[in-house]
């Protein structure tokens, strides 16, 4: 049963990859080597000789690239590719696949199809839409995550054991990746609803991140700026969310105590940012003033990498020296460069019964105060005063918002 099973998953990806192939297959010289029937045919083909020997697969495999070689060479059209020798293969290895693996070979098959038929698509984006400063870009975000990230220990180092250079480049490369998220909505959407959405979106990754960001981009495009600061408090939205999520996850009875307050930041904070969009509704788009520009700048991701292991060796430090002097210390120490870690250890605290959850509500309260502050050195240090300025007085009216909700509760 499992091989006809494959058989028809195999004849399927031939007819779906050769159709496409053959409104491609084109007349007279510019003729292509196969359509739709040769699709169909190879694949059965692959499926046929896995069922009896995977040696005869292999043989197959090697006669079909013989006889693409030979049409290749004899090709006289103006711009002859390799598109259909190549996909033609993919379907003799993807007919093979399909008999002990009928769902990853359908699955590869549908996808495969799909990039063939968005090469126009694909061509005037890599040739009209993407520029040169994008691709540099593209280039350097690959090498930082997949050549330089294995390569970073992924241990705690340095004084008092308090820099995690493993985690401090996820983030320089979570930086980098939002910047060119936000980058990819300017040029599509403009910069009036494109930054504010990616702030909010990208909070949800790091919210810390993401005013690092928006500062680098309010520095170096003033005209930016006012967006950039509803993008950045936007973004401590997703911080109020996450951990409402966390808590849900750790201790729901923490959750509860803590609703009100939750509710009132996060609130706080949208209105926030959306006063500061209707006050610059009438600016100007900046479409104009991204088509050239590079999609995130890799010093500010390095300088903002930098500033987080300070707050992880200051947060260290003070630990080491000042010892666990209570919950509200420990809170402290530990909001400077995370909220969720200090709540979530509170509220398993609280699980299991070691402090009541009321008593958990202050010091997740005193982490997000830490939190806080240290976004607000980053702001700083990121935008320069002028961004930092608004950004500081969103996060008070947040701050403030919470602990009204924690009194009135």
């Amino acid at each position: 049963m499992n091989g006809w099973i494959g058989l028809a998953v195999a004849l399927g990806i031939g007819l779906l990859m050769g159709a496409e192939r053959e409104r491609r297959k084109g007349v007279g010289i510019q003729r292509a080597v196969a359509g739709i029937r040769t699709f169909a045919v190879v694949a059965v083909l692959g499926a046929v000789c896995a069922s009896v020997d995977l040696r005869l697969l292999v043989a197959a495999l090697l006669a079909l690239t013989g006889l693409l070689a030979v049409a290749y060479a004899r090709d006289r059209s103006d711009d002859p590719g390799l598109t259909t020798e190549t996909a033609l293969i993919a379907c003799l290895v993807l007919g093979g696949m399909a008999v002990e693996h009928s769902g990853l070979a359908a699955a590869t098959g549908v996808a495969v199809t799909g990039l063939l038929a968005s090469r126009d698509w694909l061509h005037r984006f890599v040739s009209g839409v993407l520029t040169a400063a994008e691709l540099n870009n593209l280039l350097v975000l690959a090498a930082a995550t997949l050549m330089v990230l294995p390569l970073i220990p992924d241990r705690a180092m340095g004084p008092f054991g308090a820099i995690q250079p493993h985690t401090i480049w996820i983030i320089v490369i979570l930086v980098m990746a939002i910047g060119a998220a936000a980058h990819v909505l300017l040029r599509w959407l403009g910069s009036g609803l494109a930054l504010p959405l990616a702030g909010l979106l990208s909070g949800f990754v790091s919210s810390a991140a993401t005013i690092g960001v928006m500062g680098a981009r309010a520095r170096s495009l003033p005209d930016q700026r006012s967006r950039s600061v509803a993008a950045a408090v936007l973004s401590t939205v997703a911080t109020f969310v996450q951990m409402s999520v966390v808590l849900a996850v750790a201790d729901l009875h923490v959750l509860r105590q803590l609703a009100v307050p939750l509710v009132a930041g996060g609130t706080a904070a949208a209105l926030v940012a959306l006063l500061v969009l209707w006050r610059t509704r009438d600016a100007a788009d900046g479409r104009t003033v991204e088509a050239g520009a590079a999609a995130f700048s890799l010093k500010g991701a390095l300088v903002l990498g930098a500033t987080i292991a300070l707050v992880q060796l200051v947060a260290a430090a003070l630990r080491a020296w000042l010892g666990e002097g209570g919950l509200l210390l420990t809170a402290a120490v530990a909001g400077l460069a995370d909220t969720h870690a200090p709540a979530v250890s509170f509220a398993t605290l609280s699980a299991q019964g070691s402090i009541a959850p009321a008593g958990a509500v202050v010091p997740i309260l005193v982490a997000l105060t830490a939190n806080t502050a240290s976004k607000a050195v980053i702001a700083a240090a990121a935008g320069g005063w002028a961004f930092a300025r608004p950004v500081i007085g969103g996060l008070a009216v947040v701050l403030l918002a919470t602990w009204a909700g924690a009194l009135l509760a």
